[in-house]
């Protein structure tokens, strides 16, 4: 049976997707190896996703951000997912989760692993809901097929929410917004009509198996995660969380991949304490958290209040954040809301690594801001999380190419311009001096996703083109178009 990277890893082995992720991180080939090995990162790496460029989830490395894409019922269509698809991996998203409840759901899947150099995460209670129509009727051996066929797909992740319990429904009871989480509130509906315990938990020893066999990493679903500042930290979420780390190491004794999912909606001072908390109660597994979002009266703005939350848990050590959008409780993200949630959150990410000192973070920032006292705008854009963004919005003002050499911007104009006040004071006082340790980002130490553009990976493996109803599109047409 061919092995896990954990596996191989607990072995000594330093594997190919392990050199990979170094070169990556600017990290030694073996602290990479005793990180996957002592459980404390993952490397999502299904052997059947040939298009994948390797990365890492953990504490230790750089801050990584999840876009989650997907149909419904009424909205969205293949094209449309791989816009989104591409998009999302322009703009800088380290892994994409298809979240996909519409029609198509094998095409879908099927085309996000061929087409996407990074890690495809899925959760499966959804395809199970598609396929037995009423969610009281899904059976285990409809969630086993399930998962089997996703993770010989391709699937790197999955998200199992084999934590939500019988005995811990009634500690929901008293909440103001109940069980928010699609795949918990299922699962809380099937075992209260069922009167059975959760069937992911119950067959989770089979699922191992199939996730050793392909090495798939689980993502252990946070289905009781607060839907408001008011449920945060209560007794049904920590009780899940508890759980959680008892599965984990179910998980690791047989040589799958973990990281776990954390809470979406946190008061900005509990958020601390949530990611210690899991990090004890899990071992050190990667934290994986949504937001969390410290408020509720944002609609249209909740990946700003989402982001704000991020920062915090990052900092306190979460290792991968899942971007909220702007349509966060209203509606199914486009490929615009795609960029202005990955935006937000590679904000989040990087001032993160920034405010832990993450090795060569912060050379990124120097490097812009040098360009920006010199006034170099090309250079501006260029070393800009969205360059396309900053450049546009410069232009709309000062459009000409004369402009992009200019000693001021619309916004200060030629006599308020602080900088070059400042600029020619110090030349008239003959202090005026060249930058004597210009930031040179070829020899930073910072990882590939603290370095700008965010959005590059090896790109080798995946498909050129892709024709869908007679029009053949490319990676770069689906992400411009």
């Amino acid at each position: 049976m061919a092995r896990t990277q954990l596996h191989r890893a607990m072995a000594g082995e330093i594997t190919p997707a392990m050199r990979r992720v170094a070169e990556r991180e600017t990290r030694k080939p073996e602290y990479v190896r005793e990180q996957v090995a002592d459980g404390q990162a993952v490397i999502p790496n299904n052997h059947a996703h040939e298009s994948l460029d390797p990365m890492i989830i953990g504490q230790q490395f750089a801050t990584k951000v999840n876009a989650n894409i997907g149909n419904s019922d009424t909205t969205s269509n293949l094209q449309g997912e791989l816009r989104k698809l591409h998009t999302a991996v322009h703009y800088g998203a380290d892994t994409v989760m298809d979240l996909s409840t519409g029609e198509n759901l094998d095409e879908i899947r099927e085309a996000n692993v061929e087409h996407s150099p990074v890690p495809i995460g899925t959760v499966p209670i959804y395809e199970a809901v598609k396929r037995a129509k009423n969610p009281t009727d899904i059976t285990h051996e409809l969630l086993i097929d399930i998962i089997k066929k996703q993770a010989e797909q391709g699937v790197d992740y999955m998200t199992i929410h084999a934590g939500v319990l019988m005995e811990h429904l009634p500690l929901t009871d008293g909440r103001k917004t109940g069980i928010v989480s699609r795949g918990g509130s299922i699962l809380a509906q099937w075992i209260e009509e069922n009167g059975m315990q959760n069937p992911l938990y119950a067959k989770f020893e089979e699922i191992c198996e199939i996730f050793a066999k392909h090495d798939v990493t689980f993502s252990l679903g946070d289905g009781l995660r607060p839907g408001c500042l008011a449920d945060a930290s209560d007794e049904a979420q920590f009780a899940e969380l508890e759980t959680l780390g008892e599965l984990t190491q179910v998980a690791w004794d047989h040589g799958v991949q973990v990281m776990v999912e954390g809470p979406g909606h946190v008061p900005m001072d509990q958020i601390k304490d949530n990611v210690e908390r899991q990090q004890d109660m899990c071992d050190g597994a990667p934290f994986y958290v949504l937001g969390p979002l410290v408020t509720d009266v944002a609609p249209g703005y909740d990946h700003i209040t989402s982001a704000i939350g991020a920062t915090e848990a990052a900092r306190a050590g979460a290792a991968m954040l899942c971007y909220v959008t702007p349509k966060e409780h209203l509606g199914l993200p486009d490929k615009e809301d795609v960029r202005d949630g990955l935006a937000a959150y590679r904000i989040a990410a990087h001032a993160a690594d920034v405010a832990t000192s993450l090795p060569g973070a912060q050379d990124w920032d120097d490097a812009l801001s040098e360009a920006r006292y010199e006034f170099d705008w090309r250079r501006q854009f260029e070393l800009a999380l969205d360059p396309e963004r900053a450049q546009a919005y410069h232009d709309q003002t000062l459009p000409g190419d004369n402009y992009k050499d200019a000693r001021f911007c619309s916004m200060c104009g030629v006599e308020f311009c602080s900088m070059r006040i400042d600029q020619d004071a110090r030349d008239a006082d003959g202090k005026m001096t060249a930058i004597d340790d210009e930031t040179d980002l070829a020899v930073s130490s910072a990882a590939d996703v603290n370095l700008p553009p965010v959005g590059t990976h090896d790109t080798s493996h995946v498909p050129e083109e892709i024709e869908i109803d007679g029009v053949t599109f490319t990676p770069e047409s689906h992400a411009d178009d």
